[in-house]
């Protein structure tokens, strides 16, 4: 295989997986148009088409399908040989791609890597924050912390730690429309609720009765799809709304934020660390997953 083949099969596996020449080129580190030169050279040399063309969309042709699972094989086995040669060097070091949801990154990620990076400098960290699900096998993602349900059988995993969900309010707003005792009173306030980017589904808020566990969406006058644009709405005295607490605590520390219906609170236990299988003997990987044990155990 040339050199050059090899490239416009690590381009078309980019461009297949993510759907676009720029999100392939921005994977890669090169202009989409070169990453578009190199997939036609790549259909020359094959004599085929990989990918059906339109202004609004790429989808793979049948024969681009086949090509396209024979060159992802291809280039796990590829990367399984460069882990086991970091491996082997023991040292962590390399580049180490993180993978997240925005607040879990903002909040908790981000403000840990410089004591990470103090402890392994030849580890070069690459975060990746969105709230839309990332398929981190075929985008090359050393570790992703979730929070959920895991579906993905393909990864290994770890649990991090519990995390707490509660409603909060700004002083002025409770000052002005009373603080409620019990879920129910919530009916006769504003709230301000939150939308999964990733389905499009509003957030359930969940309180602890007793021995059970009550679901309830309320009726909300502001809907907003970014956890920080929840936070920022509530400061500015948008009613109440339900976060974690790790999001809001830097709030309430300043005054910003107040704790509502603390009493009806619900932890959760789905901070999840996960990784594929080809990592497993990572330096990095092991050194940064160890890292964020400490640092849940601890905080």
């Amino acid at each position: 295989m040339t050199l050059e083949r090899l490239t416009g099969l690590i381009a078309f596996a980019r461009v297949a997986s993510l759907g676009s020449f720029t999100a392939a080129g921005r994977a890669l580190s090169i202009s989409p148009s070169a990453v578009s030169k190199s997939v036609q050279r790549l259909e020359q040399t094959l004599g085929i088409s990989l990918l059906s063309r339109t202004t609004r969309s790429l989808t793979l042709t049948p024969e681009g399908r086949d090509v396209y699972e024979r060159a992802l094989r291809l280039l796990r086995e590829a990367d399984e040989i460069g882990q086991l040669a970091m491996t082997a060097r023991s040292e962590p070091s390399g580049t180490l791609r993180i993978a997240a949801s925005l607040p879990i990154g903002i909040h908790m990620i981000a403000p840990a890597l410089p004591e990470f990076r103090r402890l392994y400098p030849n580890v070069m960290v690459d975060l990746r924050l969105s709230d839309h699900f990332v398929d981190i096998v075929e985008e090359g993602i050393d570790i992703a912390v979730r929070i959920g349900e895991l579906a993905d059988s393909r990864l290994l995993s770890c649990r991090l730690g519990p995390h707490r969900l509660c409603c909060f309010a700004s002083p002025a707003y409770l000052a002005a429309r009373g603080v409620p005792s019990h879920p129910d009173d919530l009916a006769g306030h504003e709230t301000t609720n939150l939308r999964y980017q990733s389905s499009g589904q509003l957030l359930r808020w969940p309180f602890r009765l007793g021995d059970r566990e009550l679901e309830i969406v309320p009726p909300s006058g502001i809907i907003v799809d970014a956890s920080e644009a929840l936070i920022a709405t509530l400061v500015a005295g948008g009613g109440i709304g339900i976060s974690a607490h790790f999001i809001a605590a830097p709030y309430v520390g300043r005054g910003e934020l107040v704790p509502v219906l603390s009493d009806y609170a619900v932890e959760q236990h789905k901070i999840t660390a996960v990784w594929p299988e080809s990592r497993r003997a990572n330096p990095a990987v092991r050194a940064f997953l160890a890292y964020l044990q400490a640092s849940f155990r601890n905080g």
